[in-house]
């Protein structure tokens, strides 16, 4: 399995899975769950309880990621997972393949400024998913 994750990370591709979000109840509490069983490290950045997520070190960085406060109530409609986000090279193509393909936009397209602007749409079974352009000069 090593050896397959190894070649599929060594193979260029586009569009990669370029980060992933954990929306939580209670963040102090999932910040020192996943601290403590995978070792990854937080960062504060921006809102209140909002952290980026080192999963890695600078030889094998992993994949970044967020952990910030649920949105909803999980007895809405609230986020449970994880939220992945893509990097894509065009924002509004890939909005207009999204909905060209049977997704459906669920969030529309917003800047975050010094990253890039991204939006949310639900696959054609209903996984929310995020694109985000990311800024190139934020780089």
């Amino acid at each position: 399995m090593r050896d397959f994750v190894r070649a599929v990370t060594l193979t260029p591709m586009p569009n990669n899975l370029a980060r992933f979000s954990i929306h939580c109840d209670d963040v102090a509490r999932a910040r020192r769950f996943y601290e403590a069983v995978f070792g990854w490290r937080f960062e504060a950045w921006g809102p209140p309880e909002f952290y980026l997520i080192a999963t890695g070190d600078e030889a094998d960085p992993g994949v970044g990621g967020l952990m910030h406060k649920r949105q909803e109530p999980v007895t809405g409609a609230g986020m449970i997972g994880f939220e992945c986000t893509i990097g894509v090279e065009n924002i509004d193509e890939t909005i207009a393949a999204v909905q060209a393909n049977g997704g459906s936009i669920a969030m529309a397209k917003f800047q975050i400024p010094t990253v890039g602007t991204g939006f949310f749409f639900n696959d054609t079974e209903g996984n929310r998913v995020g694109a985000m352009q990311y800024d190139a000069a934020a780089k």
